[in-house]
């Protein structure tokens, strides 16, 4: 290729995924010496988007023009293709997604995405594309994500996923950890973007009745989301415990999560967070597919490719239950995110057991 200097990234799935996508954008940026970077991704996303290092301009995709008349969804389509017509030298689209792939056609001359390995489904994208690669449903999404680099010619010899947040951030977070005389402390995060990944109340409050005996503080976060303002009404009354549920923005808690000894919780975007912060991590995975969303260790360069109740690889230990159909990739047994029942089966002792010995070696 010539010189590039200008690059879209399109990433249009949920705010790990965006997240995941930074190492990708840390090479690009280093390789092509500081070209100007823009993303495209859907606009309950745009938060974390803004959160990435050396992105220049978000564009966002909206699901609600679907529910718009025919007229105006066909306007703001035509739109945005129009605005990114030919724009950038060099465009990467890290989904299949029919839409996506045209967007990065569009785009640049030069699109790379990734692509379904039915040829029934994929044959017709080859047209558009100069490159394409398998997107591989058994591969971490930070590989994934990373496969574009190699029809560039771009090695990375080291995998490092990171965050960013601003100054003002920290300090308003600094001020707030003062004032409640908070020093060290551990993140305990109950909630995620859906019910069939958090774990159950009874359950819950069990293991915070034993952290609280670490004599540690221990600050609960989540946002304002039905089920997160459910989760803050059956919080127990302890005293290590602080209820920090809908006090921060991103931003905010990205800095509080930096402050932290260690991440306890679900497999959610703020996992991936205390991940790309080299905190050690206690994740409570349910019927999630560990070898593509477990947490990514920049201190051992890995990730859980497999099943187990109890792992620990780098920083990181995952807890699952011990059943045959663990982990089945569901959303829920019934796949429609109702209860999973693999998450009423791991033992809070277990949780505590390894958080209270991590402590005692290192805190």
């Amino acid at each position: 290729m010539k010189k590039v200097n200008r690059i879209l990234v399109i990433i249009r799935r949920y705010n790990g995924d965006v997240l995941l996508s930074s190492p990708l954008i840390d090479a690009l940026y280093k390789h092509y010496e500081a070209p100007q970077i823009d993303l495209l991704v859907n606009d309950d996303t745009l938060g974390i988007a803004k959160t990435i290092r050396y992105i220049h301009q978000v564009y966002t995709y909206s699901y609600k023009w679907r529910e718009l008349p025919l007229f105006s969804r066909i306007k703001n389509e035509f739109d945005l293709f129009r605005t990114l017509y030919r724009k950038y030298d060099l465009s990467i689209n890290l989904t299949a997604n029919d839409r996506s792939i045209l967007y990065a056609a569009t785009a640049s001359p030069y699109a790379v995405s990734a692509r379904e390995a039915e040829h029934k489904k994929s044959w017709w994208k080859k047209i558009f594309l100069k490159h394409s690669y398998t997107f591989k449903n058994d591969r971490h999404i930070l590989l994934n994500n990373l496969a574009p680099l190699k029809p560039l010619g771009i090695e990375l010899s080291h995998i490092e996923l990171r965050t960013n947040y601003t100054q003002e951030a920290k300090e308003k977070i600094a001020a707030q950890l003062k004032e409640k005389g908070i020093d060290k402390f551990i993140i305990y995060h109950p909630s995620a973007q859906h019910e069939y990944k958090v774990y159950p109340e009874e359950l819950r409050n069990r293991l915070l009745k034993l952290l609280n005996q670490l004599k540690i503080p221990v600050i609960i976060t989540g946002a304002n989301s039905p089920l997160e303002v459910q989760i803050k009404n059956s919080l127990p009354e302890l005293e290590y415990i602080y209820d920090f549920m809908g006090d921060t923005s991103l931003d905010e808690y990205i800095a509080l999560s930096d402050l932290s000894l260690a991440y306890i919780g679900m497999d959610t975007l703020n996992m991936h967070i205390a991940s790309g912060q080299n905190k050690r991590i206690f994740a409570i995975f349910g019927p999630t597919l560990p070898q593509i969303w477990s947490p990514w260790s920049n201190q051992s360069q890995s990730y859980a490719a497999e099943s187990k109740p109890v792992q620990t690889y780098g920083n990181v230990t995952l807890f699952q239950a011990d059943m045959p159909c663990v982990a089945c990739g569901l959303a829920g047994c019934d796949d429609k995110g109702g209860r999973s029942d693999c998450l009423y089966q791991i033992d809070p002792h277990v949780i505590f057991r390894e958080v209270s010995e991590w402590i005692r070696k290192s805190v």
